[in-house]
């Protein structure tokens, strides 16, 4: 993440003191964000206050120099809520909040008839080194290396439902720091709150895999809607 970009999911009041337009019917949310990525889609991941499970998602085109919805739906978080992404530490079960790309998609089913994006097909050698000793920490590794202990890592065909359709979040990704988190994931909504990804249901995860085109850098924001929590720039 790169500090001093300030990105917000906030109140009105919290807008104004950023000395955005305090306004919330003056455009929508990616309007009045001071951050949205550069391209020309988003999704924004909104929880009501950083100790929320859930909240909602909304994915965003950038039509004409005007944001406009193209879809929406419930989304959960973290099981310990939202975390600054850049203080965030592993094994927290929090959410972290930041402005992310999202590198590819992958998952157990085949991708859904008009994705775009890179999407990989996990297969029984999949996995996502989780090991802070290893060389590979936060990638995706098929097979698993010598170097990256499989109790420290996710064998990614073992969460089926879970990783029918994802997308890899950005986290911590282009030049990952040993101990703030790995694996954190746009997926399929599994039994409930999440260990730190955001999860929405099937269809939406199909929705927004047909939706994202890789040519328009789509990225998504994570954050609260009371503005407890400021979010940097990836």
């Amino acid at each position: 993440m790169r500090p001093g970009v300030v990105l917000a999911l906030v109140s009105a009041s919290s807008l104004a003191l950023l000395g955005l337009a305090p306004d919330p019917g003056s455009g929508p949310l990616p309007a009045q964000m001071a951050d949205t990525g550069g391209g020309g889609q988003l999704i924004t991941a909104q929880a009501p206050d950083v100790g929320s499970t859930s909240g909602a998602l909304t994915w965003w085109d950038l039509r004409d120099g005007q944001w406009v919805r193209a879809g929406s739906a419930p989304a959960r978080f973290g099981a310990n809520g939202l975390a600054e992404g850049t203080s965030r530490k592993q094994g927290t079960n929090t959410t972290p909040t930041g402005l992310y790309d999202l590198p590819f998609g992958f998952g157990t089913k085949a991708a859904p008839t008009g994705t775009g994006v890179e999407y990989r097909a996990v297969t029984e050698s999949s996995w996502w080194c989780q090991d802070n000793d290893s060389g590979s920490y936060n990638r995706w590794v098929d097979p698993l290396p010598g170097d990256c202990r499989a109790s420290e890592s996710e064998h990614l065909v073992s969460y089926s439902t879970q990783y029918a359709y994802a997308l890899v979040i950005g986290f911590n990704y282009a030049q990952p720091v040993r101990g703030r988190g790995a694996g954190i994931f746009l997926h399929v909504n599994g039994a409930g709150a999440t260990a730190g990804c955001v999860s929405v249901p099937e269809d939406a995860m199909q929705r927004i895999l047909r939706w994202a085109k890789p040519g328009t850098r789509p990225h998504i924001a994570i954050g609260t809607v009371d503005g407890d929590t400021a979010v940097t720039r990836y």
